[in-house]
């Protein structure tokens, strides 16, 4: 059981990718620390830090609820200072709470643009930094980042360049965090799929039910993170990994139970 008392941090996990990591990792015995704003539920939305919670320990694992936005570095503390206290120390962050905006650059708020670098890239750098010291003391310590393969074809820019930018920051600060943590035995990689995944953000912003059903569970997410996490931090480093090859190097090709509606045509995700 490689995750037994193992003690992950996740940002954003009271819903959608975050939320079917943490359950995954919790079924085998891990702590999850829920790193998210949701207090309240928000019916658009659903689920909570509390709701979340609950549903890791119903799973098997041990869970903290520690409302966070990863926006101020006194909340990442406050997530670091109480994960400490109540297991002792960090051995997995997941870096998954994001921001979306598909605006052109002319169209796109300051205010949005502000929120996407806040989150995307900012966030995720400030709590990789506050869990550093913690991943140097723990065992096979592994920095996974919600985040794209960097592709440099122009089309990717040209629609929602903010976006892109941000995205391709987050990859690149797992890169760059693969390179300067390897003399500790820490890991850093990103993962993406290549399918669009069914959560709150395609349904609510980018394409409702139709683009709902044409997209995989959040399982395949999941699935692709457990391997990867599972693997020696020596060994595996360094990589944007997509969730279908991952996969694939397991010897997992029929992808068909991951499809919202069975047999429907599946939609490729940006960057893909």
């Amino acid at each position: 059981m490689p995750f037994k008392n193992k003690t992950v941090i996740i940002t954003g996990a009271s819903r959608g990718i975050g939320k079917a990591i943490g359950l995954k990792l919790a079924k085998a015995g891990a702590n999850i620390v829920i790193a998210s704003k949701s207090v309240e539920e928000n019916p658009k939305l659903g689920g909570t830090i509390f709701s979340a919670a609950q549903e890791m320990e119903q799973a098997g694992g041990k869970a903290l609820a520690v409302q966070c936005d990863i926006r101020f570095e006194d909340q990442i503390q406050n997530v670091i200072d109480k994960t400490i206290k109540k297991f002792g120390g960090i051995d997995i962050l997941i870096n998954n709470a994001s921001a979306i905006n598909l605006a052109t650059t002319e169209l796109i708020e300051p205010k949005r643009f502000d929120l996407m670098y806040d989150i995307n890239v900012r966030g995720t750098f400030m709590m990789s930094r506050a869990c550093i010291p913690h991943l140097k003391k723990g065992i096979n310590a592994h920095i996974l980042n919600l985040s794209p393969p960097i592709n440099m074809d122009m089309k990717w820019f040209a629609k929602h360049l903010a976006y892109t930018i941000s995205k391709y920051n987050m990859s690149m600060i797992a890169l760059g965090l693969a390179a300067e943590l390897k003399s500790f035995n820490i890991a850093s990689n990103a993962l993406w799929p290549r399918t669009t995944i069914a959560t709150a953000a395609i349904n609510n912003l980018l394409g409702g039910a139709t683009l709902m059903n044409m997209s995989r569970t959040t399982d395949i997410i999941a699935d692709a993170a457990w391997f990867i996490l599972s693997k020696p931090s020596l060994e595996c480093t360094g990589n944007t990994f997509i969730d279908e090859a991952v996969l694939a190097a397991e010897g997992i090709t029929d992808l068909s139970k991951y499809a919202v509606v069975p047999g429907a045509k599946l939609y490729n995700d940006l960057f893909i």
